[in-house]
């Protein structure tokens, strides 16, 4: 009965049944006139949870390393330089990607457990008198470390700058669980993941464009093909797609995005915030200590604890799998050994936030942790039932309690 458990990862996520339910449909012609109606309004519906009026979107049948290499391939021509910060996983796996196709990438390296940051991309964009940097690299949410970065901070940077330089942003574990402004901040291209904030199986790489990402595409010289935004883009507005697309995938996207609409975007993102703070507390009743290195970065998407000294987490996350059933993040990279993730994205409950972090406190005990079983539970049903009365902790409350 394992295979019933939640997951607690930073993606894949759990399915809800009205989505499994939706990509379990019968085949259908993807070039009937139906298709065309469905697909075209599905991409209009997709921009406000990219907060975009004047972006357009595309959806490759990928994961969202598929999107990095749309964003890059469609702007850009060999040799160009790009501005990247490496400060997690995921960032640095970008960073390859840009140089195993060819960017000069200039790299500004940060502690894993920080943001992007802002005030040494702003120097770096100063500095670059002769306009070499094509665009600027940014990963809101590192789900490496928990870490969520101020992308508006990043658009102030290049403007104080004056820089013409694009903009590029990783939102794949970001966008439909936290609030995202494209056209606000400033995005170029912004790129998203179905198996995260969409709460669908991993497969689709959903990529919005800004009119000034649309205008490089004429200009760069990389080669890309199946990546091609200008063929999809045309056809997406035809309804159509340049290749076989995959519809099961695509006609949960469309109930994906019916669900997160119909409940708020603000909803959603207050929902996510909500989950969070009980995971948060939990790690706070452990005694625990989280990558992210100050409460302004905490992610409300993933959170990344910090196991004590002398303990492995990659072995704390293999014995919940093998005795309890229960998926948690493994740490990844320089945090390999240091850190084990509790995923709170897409569709998760109080009560399936509650039997996670149980199931944590379980493992740990079984591994010799110094963690008192039922403390992080009882932290997080304190901050959960508070909102389920509907009277808002005072937050002098919340930073003087203690469980006991």
């Amino acid at each position: 009965m394992h295979d019933q458990n939640p997951v607690f990862l930073p993606g894949p996520t759990n399915i809800p049944e009205r989505l499994r339910q939706a990509m379990s449909g019968p085949s259908r012609d993807h070039r009937s006139p139906a298709f065309a109606r469905s697909l075209v309004q599905l991409l209009a519906d997709i921009k406000p949870v990219f907060g975009t009026e004047a972006g357009e979107v595309a959806v490759f049948t990928a994961s969202g390393t598929g999107g990095w290499e749309t964003a890059i391939t469609n702007t850009l021509s060999p040799g160009d330089r790009v501005l990247a910060a490496r400060h997690g996983m995921f960032s640095q796996r970008w960073i390859d990607l840009c140089e195993r196709l060819g960017l000069e990438v200039q790299v500004i390296d940060a502690p894993w457990g920080e943001g992007v940051p802002a005030e040494a991309f702003r120097e770096a964009l100063a500095a670059d008198r002769e306009r070499r940097i094509r665009a600027v690299l940014a990963v809101h949410n590192e789900t490496a470390t928990g870490v969520t970065s101020d992308i508006g901070a990043v658009r102030a940077a290049l403007d104080a700058a004056d820089h013409p330089a694009l903009l590029f942003v990783d939102g794949v574990s970001s966008i439909g669980a936290l609030p995202f402004h494209m056209d606000a901040w400033g995005v170029d291209v912004a790129v998203a993941g179905s198996q995260k904030g969409f709460m669908l199986s991993t497969g689709l790489a959903i990529v919005a464009v800004s009119p000034r990402a649309r205008a490089a595409m004429e200009t760069a010289r990389l080669p890309r093909c199946y990546f091609d935004l200008r063929s999809m883009l045309a056809a997406g507005r035809d309804g159509s797609y340049p290749y076989t697309p995959a519809v099961p995938l695509l006609d949960g996207l469309r109930e994906s995005v019916h669900m997160l609409l119909a409940e708020g975007l603000e909803q959603v993102h207050a929902r996510h915030r909500h989950i969070a703070n009980g995971v948060r507390r939990a790690v706070a009743a452990w005694g625990l200590e989280l990558c992210a290195r100050r409460p302004a970065l905490y992610s409300d998407t993933v959170t990344a604890i910090v196991v004590p000294r002398d303990f492995d987490a990659r072995a704390l996350v293999n014995h919940a799998s093998e005795a309890y059933g229960v998926s948690y993040g493994i740490g990844l990279g320089a945090v390999a050994e240091r850190v084990f993730r509790i995923g709170h994205l897409g569709h998760l409950t109080e009560a399936m936030a509650l039997a996670g972090i149980a199931t944590a406190e379980m493992a740990m005990r079984d591994l010799g942790y110094p963690v008192v079983l039922g403390s992080g539970v009882a932290a997080a049903q304190h901050a959960y039932q508070v909102r389920a009365r509907g009277t808002p902790e005072p937050a002098e409350a919340v930073a003087a309690m203690e469980v006991r």
